[in-house]
């Protein structure tokens, strides 16, 4: 006899303004936690000396977070020049320090060098395997391991403060960018070293930075429920954003009941209108019009033009 799951079927996205020092696991598992969730997982982890939007996805959007992981992001960074670290942050120990005499007609070169489709070299202390073990542990071990340079995208970078030591970006970047490897390409090509000595996460895809909830927040909103004999769900779950919300700008397609028992069932089905490709959103309704449409997950364009199913929901 199967086990049965502990806490509530919950379904959704939070967004998560991670906390200072904290690692994401364990702020996943603190949302978890709150919310008394069955399922839970977060799509693309920040540093624990990183902050900002961290998408939390509860239940059956767990099934979406690999798109969230797929899709740019924004961040702020605050470069510090002149210090090189074995991590190319603050927590790294100091490779070298250099007097600093970039002038801001240097940085202005420099900085353009990383806008629009660039190879980057990932960072030996980030969360990518090689030979199924992360590269930061073999970091850590001392290890240097082959690193295969990968395409990224620098959609837009904007100087926000140049002072003396300190140069503070604005980036919008494609997936599987490494914000600490441009600050350290960065130093590099200035000529003093530099380093991360503050990021912050400012953007996933297009969800809205003034979505983003605080575990504090959080915490008083369970607290005062308890004290107040209110349903703590009451209150927490109107902050959760809906699941299709990982998949926005995904092409939709309207199915009617007898189709979606098929593709639930593992069926590929005609959908009206579908397009010729890809990836698509699939509801059960009419159409775009229809405000009882409902999601019930993803489905990818077959040979044959039909619907098959790819991440569906189960109800």
């Amino acid at each position: 006899m199967a086990k049965r799951r502990k806490g509530r079927a919950i379904n959704g996205v939070l967004l998560l303004d991670k906390p200072y020092e904290m690692s994401s696991n364990h702020a996943l598992q603190a949302v978890k936690r709150i919310y008394f969730a069955q399922k839970a997982g977060h799509t693309g982890a920040l540093d624990p000396l990183a902050t900002g939007m961290l998408p939390i996805c509860l239940g059956e959007g767990t099934k979406f977070s690999q798109f969230l992981l797929d899709t740019d992001k924004t961040y702020q960074v605050t470069a510090k020049l002149g210090i090189r670290t074995t991590t190319s942050d603050a927590d790294g120990d100091v490779v070298s320090e250099k007097e600093v005499t970039v002038s801001s007609e240097q940085l202005t070169l420099a900085l353009d060098s990383f806008r629009g489709t660039t190879k980057q070299v990932p960072s030996m202390y980030s969360a990518l395997k090689y030979q199924g073990k992360p590269l930061y542990k073999y970091a850590r071990e001392g290890i240097e391991v082959p690193r295969e340079a990968r395409d990224i995208t620098v959609f837009s970078l904007e100087l926000l403060r140049f002072e003396h030591d300190e140069v503070e970006l604005k980036i919008h970047v494609s997936k599987g960018t490494y914000i600490r490897t441009i600050v350290d390409d960065l130093g590099e090509l200035l000529g003093c070293g530099a380093h991360v000595a503050d990021l912050r996460r400012l953007a996933v895809g297009s969800y809205p930075i003034d979505k983003m909830v605080t575990l504090p927040q959080l915490e008083a909103l369970l607290e005062q429920a308890n004290a107040d004999e209110i349903t703590p769900s009451d209150v927490l779950d109107p902050l959760l954003l809906p699941m299709q919300s990982a998949v926005t700008g995904m092409p939709a397609v309207y199915i009617d009941d007898m189709s979606a028992n098929f593709l639930r069932h593992g069926n590929p089905v005609q959908a009206y209108k579908a397009p010729s490709e890809g990836s698509v959103q699939v509801y059960v309704g009419e159409d775009e019009d229809d405000v009882n449409a409902e999601f019930i997950g993803v489905g990818i364009i077959n040979e044959d033009g039909q619907v098959a199913p790819k991440r569906i929901v189960v109800v």
